[in-house]
């Protein structure tokens, strides 16, 4: 049986963050080099690793989640090796190195707490939304991990003139540099967005990346507040 269940071992660290499998994020810890993850995504441990539900730093962020963007956090420290997942979700991890991701919240699974973040007003969807649409950006030199429902595609859109839409359901993050609109298309609406009901999609342009999964579950829904 050993020989059976040897594939599943964990591979030797390489790096601060890692998958294992497609399912499960590993996350090498070290003292001084503290992690903020989801409240309840740690599902083993080994060494001695200490969690701390809502630390101050998050409460002080928290203040901005009035738009209900917020997730719980959960401070990690320690050193050992830490598992995380979330019901099974495909797990993405990135390093930043210096670059900036913003990121919905619900899709948002793990980054190192050095790294600078907030909740932001995403520009151009006032109209669309009421007060517009809140994501997390997160910038700096250091690890992100995010969660897609499925196996999620990355669009590249390029810095040309054409425009990249996005079902809002299926949006996990994006390049805060491109520029973010509204589009309806009444005509439409009962072949596109399944989610909302209505063909609604945000529309991307300039140079950067779209993270996009192929789920559209209402629980995965982007907030937007009216």
């Amino acid at each position: 049986m050993n020989q059976q269940l040897a594939g599943f071992a964990p591979a030797p660290v390489t790096a601060r963050m890692e998958n294992h499998g497609n399912h499960m994020l590993k996350v090498a810890m070290q003292t001084g080099n503290d992690l903020l993850a989801r409240v309840g995504s740690m599902v083993a441990y080994e060494g001695f690793v200490q969690y701390e539900p809502n630390p101050p730093a998050v409460r002080q962020i928290a203040r901005d989640w009035m738009t209900g963007e917020g997730a719980p956090l959960m401070k990690c420290s320690g050193d050992g090796l830490l598992y995380l997942a979330d019901y099974g979700a495909n797990v993405v991890v990135i390093n930043l190195n210096g670059d900036a991701i913003s990121v919905n919240a619900t899709n948002l699974l793990a980054f190192d707490a050095h790294l600078t973040w907030g909740v932001e007003r995403v520009k151009g969807l006032a109209k669309f939304a009421g007060q517009g649409l809140w994501n997390t950006k997160i910038s700096g030199q250091g690890w992100v991990a995010l969660t897609s429902r499925g196996k999620p595609i990355v669009v590249d859109c390029g810095g040309g003139e054409d425009e990249t839409y996005v079902d809002p359901d299926a949006l996990v993050a994006w390049s805060p540099n491109l520029k973010v609109k509204g589009k309806r298309s009444f005509k439409a609406q009962s072949l596109i967005g399944r989610g909302s009901g209505e063909a609604f999609q945000m529309a991307f342009s300039g140079q950067g990346i779209v993270v996009v999964q192929p789920s559209e579950d209402s629980t995965d829904r982007l907030r937007f507040r009216g």
